[in-house]
């Protein structure tokens, strides 16, 4: 019987793939997307410019991918592949956080592009959107769930603390880029996310104690 060859075949597909996704979050990083040429991504990795192409099929959907890739990477060591929910998901974000101190090149990509995404026709725009609504939302049910167990009435004002809590961790990552010997990132992003929790569970709740979350247990460490 002649030997199978196609799964070989694909999983060389996928491993370009990737390495095609990690060239682009570079470039895309340094230049943003609309500077950021095809041409220099494919020779970061072998490649002509149809070739990544043939991959992707347009430039738009290659920073699509890019931004699912980057998304897949955080979540790829958690049960299901998934944020988690409760208090958990509180301590995931500080991991994240301290997993980020070691990926500048990634979290710069990220601050970049979702700046560039406000712009008109920006094709990361949706992308971005949903991923915001999509967190706040489950940011605002950890919320619910911490105040059940705590016996906390869940006031309304979660979905600000949702809000800010997000806008704390992209506006640190920022500021952390711009001088990272003056920005503890992960540190900061604890404080703040302790400090806008106690506003919801109230000043008689139990402390998050978010300061547990180390970096030895964050996303890719």
């Amino acid at each position: 019987m002649a030997e199978r060859r196609a799964p070989r075949a694909r999983a060389g597909t996928l491993v370009k793939r990737t390495e095609i996704l990690r060239a682009a979050m570079t470039t895309f990083g340094a230049k943003g997307f609309n500077n950021g040429p095809l041409t220099e991504i494919a020779d970061q990795v072998g490649m002509t410019h149809a070739g990544i192409l043939h991959h992707f099929g347009s430039k738009d959907q290659l920073l699509v991918e890019v931004l699912r890739f980057r998304d897949a990477e955080d979540v790829a060591d958690l049960e299901g592949a998934h944020i988690p929910e409760g208090m958990e998901l509180f301590r995931h974000l500080v991991r994240t956080a301290f997993a980020n101190e070691a990926r500048p090149g990634i979290v710069q990509a990220y601050a970049v592009l979702s700046a560039e995404s406000v712009t008109d026709d920006h094709p990361g725009r949706a992308y971005f959107e949903e991923r915001y609504q999509t967190l706040r939302g489950e940011i605002v049910e950890a919320f619910t769930a911490v105040c059940a167990e705590r016996g906390v009435t869940a006031p309304s004002t979660v979905g600000l603390a949702a809000a800010s809590i997000l806008a704390v961790m992209d506006g640190l990552q920022v500021q952390w880029l711009l001088s990272p010997d003056d920005v503890r990132l992960a540190e900061a992003s604890a404080f703040a996310i302790e400090a806008i929790a106690a506003q919801v569970v109230g000043a008689e709740g139990v402390p998050l104690d978010l300061h547990s979350a180390r970096a030895a247990d964050a996303p890719g460490a």
